[in-house]
């Protein structure tokens, strides 16, 4: 049996989807989303219709949570969730297949300062979403901060949701930033018109972008009323007297992107430096998993649809069907690749942001874990790993599990951020859906269990 699982349904795992249908393998493309597109192709959840198409032996499973991977023989047997979490419909379902492929995507990151935790400060992610999907602005004077490209398509977003944004703080030095590597910068040259159309609109609206700024502190008694931006010095630390207060109700931050590791993790995929690694054909250290998209480095979504197109087209040739391999998306990836490295190098995240926070500043929203709290469980106590210190400390213990402080409560105490993700479930479940029995789809052929199809390109 032809059969693979995809789980995301943005440019990465569409792209997957795509290439391995057109070589005759029947595909279940799974995502948490109501339609297709993922966050970069975000559609408004209220229109009719949908924008993308499919080839029609691949069914889309939308509003899906994949919460669990398990080994099977010959294969993985993924375990979801179909509907809201708390819609009377919900139900379980259970997919087995050969081969997967990972484009689960990343995730915004927030770093913490005073105020962070105020109604009104949001993710640059959140805003643009609720933008996009919704049409909807998170306030009416915004102030947009953090570092990378994405907070001009942010800012546009909010632009056009009728959000007037009063500034926007780039952490570091937007354009001599590039020129630590003039290569890598021109591998994504073909971006430069996107950009100028951005900065456009940000000029036709009077938006001041200041580099080498960032918000250091929110205030308000029950929300958001105003924010202090800084100048930064070269390794982020605020410099003393560049302070400014600005009048806001809403503050939406980026710090780059945070990669959804769980089912990566769970399906015993190696890791390396906070990504998958994966090999020429997007293959991972995991027999039949793939991996394609902000899972394997932040690159833009140019860069996610080339690896997915050749995961795609590697998962179909390893439940055997007859692919020869996509050399023209294999070389977008080497050029994409090499636009990410360029980028990560200019919009880096350096330790000055540490100083931004006092003692009091909670850097565990969903478990109110302070920044003192966090020091004296990590001096008081032998933490050598994530497991320990989330025991000793409480942080990453609450309801997002450590997604949105994971990584930021690592590098305060020291730690592997990775360990964050290692759960055997991925996704929030009810103890009754838990024991419900799932129905096993489509079984993998008692015939090709255990058969070992290599893939080399």
């Amino acid at each position: 049996m032809r059969r693979i699982v995809v789980v995301g349904a943005g440019p990465a795992g569409m792209a997957a989807a795509a290439a391995a249908a057109r070589h005759g393998v029947d595909v279940v493309l799974i995502d948490a989303g109501a339609k297709l597109g993922g966050q970069y192709h975000r559609q408004d959840a209220l229109a009719p219709g949908d924008a993308f198409v499919l080839p029609g032996n691949v069914e889309h499973v939308a509003d899906a949570t994949v919460w669990a991977i398990e080994p099977v023989d010959g294969g993985h047997r993924v375990h979801l969730r179909i509907g809201p979490a708390d819609g009377p419909r919900r139900h379980g379902r259970a997919v087995e297949a050969r081969a997967l492929v990972l484009a689960t995507g990343a995730y915004d990151r927030a770093l913490p300062f005073p105020g962070w935790d105020l109604p009104g400060v949001f993710t640059a992610g959140a805003a643009q979403a609720l933008a996009k999907g919704q049409g909807v602005a998170v306030g009416d004077r915004v102030v947009v901060g953090g570092t990378g490209p994405f907070l001009l398509p942010v800012t546009a977003s909010l632009i056009g949701a009728g959000a007037r944004v009063v500034e926007v703080a780039e952490a570091n030095a937007a354009v001599t930033g590039w020129l630590s590597d003039p290569p890598g910068a021109l591998a994504g040259w073909s971006k430069t018109g996107e950009l100028m159309r951005f900065a456009a609109a940000l000029a036709r609206h009077r938006v001041p972008y200041r580099s080498r700024s960032a918000v250091i502190e929110a205030h308000g008694i029950d929300v958001v009323e105003s924010v202090t931006v800084a100048r930064l010095d070269g390794l982020w630390n605020p410099v003393p007297g560049t302070e400014r207060r600005i009048e806001a109700d809403a503050v939406a931050v980026g710090f780059g992107f945070t990669p959804q590791l769980e089912l990566a993790l769970a399906a015993r995929c190696r890791v390396e430096d906070g990504f998958v690694v994966v090999d020429a054909a997007q293959g991972t250290s995991a027999p039949g998993v793939f991996a394609a998209g902000e899972l394997t480095g932040i690159g833009g979504a140019a860069l996610a649809a080339s690896e997915g197109e050749v995961a795609g087209a590697a998962a179909a040739k390893f439940v055997g069907a007859a692919v020869e391999p996509p050399l023209k998306a294999m070389a977008r990836v080497r050029s994409g690749r090499k636009f990410a490295a360029a980028l990560n190098a200019a919009y880096p995240v350096l330790p000055g942001w540490q100083g931004w926070l006092r003692d009091d500043t909670i850097v565990c929203r969903c478990e109110e874990v302070t920044k003192a709290a966090l020091y004296r469980a990590v001096d008081e106590r032998d933490v050598e790993a994530v497991r320990s210190l989330k025991l000793v400390s409480g942080a990453g213990l609450g309801l997002c599990q450590g997604r949105v402080c994971g990584r930021n409560v690592a590098e305060l105490a020291g730690v592997d951020a990775a360990g964050f993700a290692k759960r055997p479930i991925a996704s929030p479940i009810r103890l009754a859906e838990l024991a419900e029995e799932e129905p096993v789809e489509s079984p993998i052929d008692a015939e090709e269990s255990g058969r070992a199809l290599g893939v080399e390109y």
